[in-house]
């Protein structure tokens, strides 16, 4: 299966403003990429490097005319839903290998110290493993409504499960920091997810966030949002949460004058 996929962005500033962008895809699929461009309108210095979660940032600097980022591209993609392993193990935390304890820790948006003692009454006595990191995606997915009048950027996972509302990003939040609380690692992931292999939802196209679970010896991808496999997601960023990763992050006021993003099934490398 091919995939295109793609976002336009433009910014307006008072002022020449530094921004970094995390809207590459993940070097992980970069054998799979099989077009892409990028740009920016009018032409600037960009460059780039690897944060230390190995995502792939872009630096420049809008100047004060304002600035349109464009990219577009077609990825090969398997076709195929989200694994699901049932009888994926839970470690013990004494054998995680250290690149995944950070994962195990509070952080801006997941207050593990406020949903520990709620999470261990609520999931101590599902089975350990896969069956109870899908117990807490059962419990996200109905605990919260979702909305797009629902976005707020200061919103928490306790906020969120407090106020029983959210967007994508505060069902990952909150959804990961219970299975922090359980003691399995869980990192934030926004990315592309469009309606391949589903009915479209009635919403604009809009980048996507989910989460994944170290179970197994490997990372599993799992959505507190839609909890169901889907089909043809394209990871973008992974961290610790949403501060790790921001699609865009300015050093200044900027007000965002257009948003349009794409990702459906294309019949060709040419789109």
């Amino acid at each position: 299966m091919l995939i295109r996929y793609g976002y336009e962005m433009t910014f307006e500033v008072s002022q020449a403003t530094p921004m970094i962008c995390l809207l590459s895809v993940h070097s992980e699929r970069s054998a799979d990429i099989r077009r892409e461009s990028f740009g920016t309108t009018p032409d600037v210095p960009v460059t780039s490097y690897f944060d230390m979660f190995g995502n792939v940032c872009r630096r420049f600097v809008v100047p004060p005319e304002g600035l349109t980022l464009m990219a577009d591209g077609v990825i090969k993609d398997s076709g195929l839903p989200d694994a699901v392993v049932p009888d994926a193990p839970e470690a013990p935390v004494a054998q995680l290998p250290d690149e995944c304890l950070v994962y195990l820790l509070g952080s801006r948006y997941c207050e593990t110290d406020r949903l520990s003692q709620f999470a261990w009454d609520m999931f101590g006595g599902t089975r350990p493993g896969w069956a109870r990191v899908q117990a807490i995606c059962d419990f996200v997915h109905g605990h919260l409504e979702f909305g797009y009048k629902h976005a707020r950027a200061t919103r928490t996972a306790f906020d969120a499960f407090s106020e029983r509302v959210g967007v994508c990003r505060d069902f990952a939040h909150l959804a990961l920091t219970l299975t922090r609380c359980m003691n399995i690692p869980a990192r934030y992931v926004n990315g592309y997810l469009g309606d391949i292999g589903i009915p479209p939802e009635p919403f604009p196209m809009d980048f996507s966030a989910w989460f994944e679970a170290y179970l197994g010896g490997r990372w599993y991808t799992f959505d507190a949002r839609h909890n169901t496999p889907r089909i043809g997601r394209i990871v973008l960023a992974r961290g610790r949460d949403a501060t790790d990763i921001p699609l865009v992050h300015s050093f200044g006021q900027h007000t965002l004058k257009t948003f349009k993003v794409w990702t459906d099934v294309a019949e060709s490398v040419n789109g």
